[in-house]
């Protein structure tokens, strides 16, 4: 079962962990699902290396990423297409690789397309990128953070979720505020694109965000689909 917090201004900080994790069919677990050993992300010529070893079953059919020759520069244009209308978003593959890599080979897979975003935190984060909306799923693999330690996340921020170090898999969530004290724990993969965007996010906050506290949205949050270029 998915964990249900209530944050305040006094515990928004305490809470940030828990609103950015979900259990899976592991009950120790938070997020994505886990094994006992640890990814590694190794740098190689011609590009990093990426790792990205079995976890257990697939929330959706799919195949693992390549790991070798993974492109390491330039940015990425994705395109998460709501009921609400298009989120576009632009991912730096400078900075997480591997992580960028992940998401592409996802999107261009079909994972994301006809999705629930199964979480929604007014003030906080959207988390998206579970397959069965429940917080519980997972791409059947996981990988390594790709954190400098020095990360911030501002409105517009695109990062993955996580259940601690190296548990990434598919999930992933966009801050919607400024100041939520989020601590560099969670690899970014990039940022909303433009102010149109944001402007959806900030409707769907209005129109589906829980007063109560919940973080179930009150309508459910379709992903139609998500698109790479």
């Amino acid at each position: 079962m998915a964990r249900v917090i209530r944050l305040t201004a006094a515990a928004m900080a305490a809470g940030m962990v828990l609103a950015l994790s979900a259990c899976t069919s592991s009950p120790s677990n938070p997020a994505t699902p886990s094994s006992s050993g640890k990814a590694s992300n190794t740098p190689a010529t011609g590009g990093p290396a990426c790792a990205y070893p079995s976890s257990g079953k697939a929330a959706k059919p799919v195949q693992a990423p390549a790991t070798s020759g993974v492109e390491n520069s330039g940015t990425v244009k994705v395109t998460m297409t709501l009921g609400e209308g298009p989120i576009v978003m632009t991912f730096d593959r400078a900075n997480a690789p591997c992580t960028v890599n992940s998401f592409v080979s996802l999107a261009q897979q079909k994972y994301f397309d006809a999705t629930t975003c199964h979480r929604l935190v007014p003030g906080f984060v959207l988390q998206c990128g579970d397959p069965t909306a429940a917080g519980t799923g997972g791409p059947g693999y996981r990988y390594n953070d790709e954190l400098t330690g020095k990360e911030t996340y501002p409105r517009g921020t695109v990062a993955m979720a996580n259940a601690g170090p190296n548990t990434n898999g598919s999930q992933f969530f966009i801050v919607l505020a400024d100041g939520t004290g989020l601590k560099p724990q969670y690899t970014v993969l990039g940022k909303v694109a433009d102010d149109a965007s944001m402007a959806i996010l900030d409707q769907i906050v209005t129109k589906d965000g829980d007063p109560a506290g919940s973080q179930k949205p009150l309508n459910p949050i379709n992903v139609t689909s998500v698109t790479i270029g």
